[in-house]
């Protein structure tokens, strides 16, 4: 008898997800708790567990699919009837194992965004029938001399690395990035421990496979038209996403919009939309801090930690909202009220692949500077790592986002609703500054552009907080010492 598996709850207010990929297949044996498919919520991506085993007899999904919470993901049998599926392969013993290892590989590279990456090495392995390309990965070097060979071998990949089971020994994490940058992680070898595939193999496989690419690219086409073509067949899938297409004025690339995108979408145009929005700018100076933090940061070294001047900062901002309550707020229009938060959450804007998250750190207010240290490495590696929950995105009171980690000074960001604030760091650097006894030295500044929903936040009020943050900043003692 067939159990459905089905898509379970995600967290509060959450009410569907989008499938990211599809870990198993039709005759698959699964295990109660094995991560079967990876759903893309509002903010976060998780992989979804099992809640039976058995044998997989149908999948009802597909990727790219939206799922409503309870809604069937695939079926299994029950784990008698999988061991009975199973009793009639095992007579043939040489026979059935081999024709089980070729039927596997098959359905491992299912990402359509796999393909462009991948067709310069599956095209080869069925079609030709000349010893070459029949070759395992470890006969390559073989095949080395001869000129045409190098290009098509090494391309995406250096060998294989798929387990004795049918799996890839990859995460989450690696597994999304490979298919966004169009890498079959079948082909790469992994060097993590046991063999598991990790960013930085990825990222090989791909210098590898535009390395080749440019190679026969060079050495074969001439000048003029020709060399335009190719160049034109090279480039677009070496460096963009998405997948090949065309429109009226030349070739280009079309990537489905990700659910995390589609929300960010929506929480920026509800935000313009909604909230008149005015920005101050302003600089700290920030130049005995960094002594500070200099002196201090081999300390902090010792103990595995880097500290840098976010935390200071995030200890500032979090100090000063408790003095500013009108700045700790959000606005209920419905019910014609302001809500007052007496906890400080502040959430920390981050730049990454899959688009703008912001993990949310709580009560920052009565967290030391070692205390923030810690949190944002954390943070820092959850984030990275895709693992953390949704939970991480919610309650913030105020957002941080931290321009100056890539480059640039002033901007005018948007405020993250319901929140009524958000402070923009720009990168800090020495600018000449006439000091009290009109001396002129170089100072470090730090440059800040805050953001506010002026239906509440007035424009004394707004420059009021920023002093303060500015203050605690200019005297990092005060900033020691306060709680």
């Amino acid at each position: 008898m067939a159990t459905e598996v089905k898509l379970p709850d995600l967290g509060d207010g959450i009410e569907s997800g989008d499938v990211l990929e599809i870990f198993v297949s039709v005759g698959d044996v699964i295990t109660e708790g094995q991560d079967i498919v990876e759903m893309e919520t509002d903010k976060a991506t998780v992989p979804v567990p099992a809640s039976a085993g058995g044998k997989v007899t149908k999948i009802v999904v597909s990727e790219g699919d939206s799922v409503p919470i309870g809604a069937v993901l695939l079926e299994v049998e029950a784990a008698e009837g999988a061991a009975q599926a199973e009793a009639p392969a095992e007579p043939p013993a040489q026979e059935a194992a081999e024709p089980e290892q070729e039927a596997e590989p098959e359905p491992e590279p299912e990402p359509a965004a796999q393909q462009p990456a991948a067709s310069s090495q599956a095209a080869p392995a069925p079609q030709p029938t000349t010893a070459a390309p029949a070759k395992p990965a470890s006969t390559a070097s073989s095949d080395a001399p001869a000129p045409a060979n190098p290009p098509a071998s090494p391309a995406p990949a250096t060998g294989q690395s798929t387990a004795p089971g049918g799996a890839i020994p990859a995460g989450p994490a690696v597994r999304r990035f490979a298919r966004e940058v169009g890498v079959d992680l079948s082909r790469v070898q992994g060097t993590g421990e046991g063999g598991r595939i990790t960013r930085d193999d990825v990222l090989t496989a791909v210098r590898a496979a535009s390395q080749s690419a440019a190679r026969p690219a060079a050495a074969s086409t001439p000048t003029g038209a020709s060399a335009t073509a190719t160049a034109q067949q090279v480039a677009p899938g070496a460096d963009l996403p998405g997948t090949p297409d065309v429109d009226d004025h030349g070739t280009i690339r079309v990537e489905r919009m990700s659910k995390i995108r589609k929300t960010i979408s929506k929480q920026m145009h509800a935000s313009w939309s909604t909230v008149p929005r005015v920005t101050n700018f302003d600089d700290a100076d920030i130049t005995e801090l960094e002594r500070l933090r200099q002196s201090s940061k081999e300390d902090y070294a010792q103990q595995g930690l880097k500290l840098t001047t976010m935390p200071f900062l995030i200890k500032a901002v979090a100090t000063a909202l408790k003095h500013h309550p009108s700045i700790n707020a959000t606005i209920d229009e419905e019910n014609e009220q302001l809500i007052y938060k007496e906890y400080v959450n502040v959430g920390i804007a981050v730049d990454t692949d899959r688009g703008l998250v912001v993990p949310v750190m709580k009560n920052a207010d009565h967290m030391s500077i070692p205390d923030t240290t810690r949190a944002l490495a954390d943070m820092a590696g959850k984030v990275r790592s895709g693992q953390f929950a949704v939970n991480d995105l919610r309650g913030g009171t105020f957002t941080i986002s931290n321009l100056g980690a890539i480059g640039g000074q002033y901007s005018t960001p948007i405020v993250n609703i319901p929140e009524v604030a958000i402070l923009l760091v720009g990168r800090s650097r020495k600018l000449p500054v006439v000091m009290p006894d009109d001396s002129i030295q170089a100072r470090l500044m730090m440059p800040l552009s805050l953001s506010y929903d002026h239906r509440l936040v007035d424009g004394g009020t707004a420059a009021r907080f920023l002093n303060d943050v500015i203050g605690y900043l200019e005297a990092p003692s005060r900033l020691l010492l306060a709680f």
